[in-house]
């Protein structure tokens, strides 16, 4: 079975940023306080005419630029998303149209904020079983779309954004570079606690849908941090020991970023040094689906993500779902 690699990276943010001082004079809150609870000082918001789709195209465009491929090159397209153009076609669909990947199949993956990781996993899996050569798994999501700006608790968090990444054989004889090892988990008993109530089978759109603001993003902060900093300790260490790794192995860890109290609540827990793990969710935001590729590139920018490097993900989101990934950076 061929070893997997992650060969480029695409990312993209639109140019339109909302500051924590410009959701002052919308809602009743501060940016200190925004900060102190999140981390978070703004977030990049998608013009009207623009979607998920459109985000991801971009996103894709560099990824395959930086490769020196086309799309007609591509053998599969994963898009993992919560926010698609609309519930069909896929937003799968729509990105192979705009890359000309006339030879690429693919589906859209919804797992919240998991879904770009388990999009990497599910793509590197189809590298592993020799019936793929090119999969390219694009993380987009539009969430100003989807959330209720009169909602304090809700609207500082997310912004809007888009990331590729190209899978391909590592070609390599080191059988230690590339992806390493996968642990996932989802517990619908935590679905309440993180939600958009309407738009599906269970709630149709209605004008009372509409009315009670169901089409927006509802959640309970309490219930789902304290899930996501336990999850993201058990799934990290967990993934570690069974690989026999410690914590001090890891070359950079980069975690969803739903939160920095999250993110340094859990890496407190396994011993992990701040040097060892990538923040920037003070620029962006919880991008959802695009967090991981966001913060990837600022690693290698950085200069802390290099060729040979140990590099855990991990996300947690809603479902709940979970999980946390380890690959040796290839490039």
């Amino acid at each position: 079975m061929p070893k997997v690699k992650i060969s480029a990276l695409g990312c993209y943010v639109p140019p339109r940023v909302l500051t924590n001082k410009d959701l002052e004079r919308m809602v009743d809150t501060s940016s200190e306080w925004i900060m102190e609870r999140t981390g978070i000082c703004e977030r990049h918001i998608a013009a009207p005419e623009m979607a998920t789709s459109d985000m991801g195209t971009e996103a894709a465009r560099v990824a395959l630029a930086a490769r020196g491929i086309s799309g007609a090159e591509l053998d599969a397209i994963l898009v993992c998303t919560v926010t698609p153009d609309m519930l069909f076609p896929a937003t799968a669909c729509l990105i192979q149209d705009h890359l000309g990947a006339h030879r690429a199949w693919g589906f859209d993956l919804i797992a919240a904020c998991s879904s770009f990781l388990y999009g990497l996993t599910t793509g590197a899996a189809l590298i592993a079983a020799g019936t793929h050569r090119k999969v390219l798994v694009v993380g987009a999501d539009t969430m100003s779309r989807i959330i209720d700006y009169t909602d304090r608790a809700t609207c500082i968090l997310f912004g809007d954004g888009a990331g590729a990444m190209l899978l391909e054989p590592t070609g390599e004889a080191d059988d230690s570079a590339g992806f390493i090892d996968f642990i996932g988990e989802i517990d619908g008993s935590g679905g309440d606690f993180l939600k958009m109530p309407a738009g599906g089978s269970r709630l149709p759109a209605s004008a009372e849908t509409v009315e009670k603001r169901l089409h927006f993003v509802h959640q309970q902060g309490q219930q789902v941090f304290k899930y996501a900093v336990k999850k993201m300790y058990e799934m990290c260490s967990e993934v570690l020991d069974r690989n026999g790794l410690k914590p001090s192995d890891v070359g950079v860890l980069i975690p969803h970023q739903a939160n920095r109290r999250i993110i340094t609540g859990a890496c407190e827990r396994m011993g992990l040094k701040p040097e060892q793990v990538l923040i920037n969710i003070d620029r962006y935001g919880n991008t959802t689906s695009a967090t991981l590729p966001l913060a990837t590139r600022d690693a290698i920018a950085q200069g802390r993500l290099k060729k040979g490097d140990l590099v855990m993900f991990a996300a947690v989101g809603a479902g709940y779902t979970a999980g946390a990934s380890l690959w040796r950076w290839a490039y």
